[in-house]
């Protein structure tokens, strides 16, 4: 199993993250669907003010590469992807076009 941890920002606006939350409270079932077909097994998003935390587990099967690919593909997804941006602002230094951003780990404790 694998498990990666990104992170985006939302728009500073007390509405728009009210509403970002309450698309997220029931999110489209083809989302939901595409999200699984990727092979990712649980997916998380925590928020704090304006900022985004999400946890992916995913199956040994799982890359960034093949979900873009999927997602690319994917009508549905495209529509929900310009939804969304409506909301999230790239972290400072993002890529172009870089929406969520990977983070490494610094420290575990077993």
């Amino acid at each position: 199993m694998q498990k990666h941890c990104l992170t985006l920002d939302l728009k500073n606006d007390p509405d728009l993250i009210h509403e970002y939350i309450k698309f997220h409270q029931d999110v489209w079932p083809e989302i939901k669907e595409s999200i699984k077909e990727a092979g990712i097994i649980t997916l998380e998003i925590y928020n704090v003010a304006d900022r985004l935390f999400m946890i992916i587990e995913a199956d040994a099967d799982f890359t960034f590469e093949k979900k873009s690919k999927l997602d690319a593909a994917n009508p549905k997804v495209q529509e929900w992807e310009t939804l969304m941006w409506k909301f999230q602002q790239a972290l400072p230094g993002a890529k172009p076009g870089e929406k969520w951003t990977l983070m490494d780990k610094i420290f575990e404790l077993k």
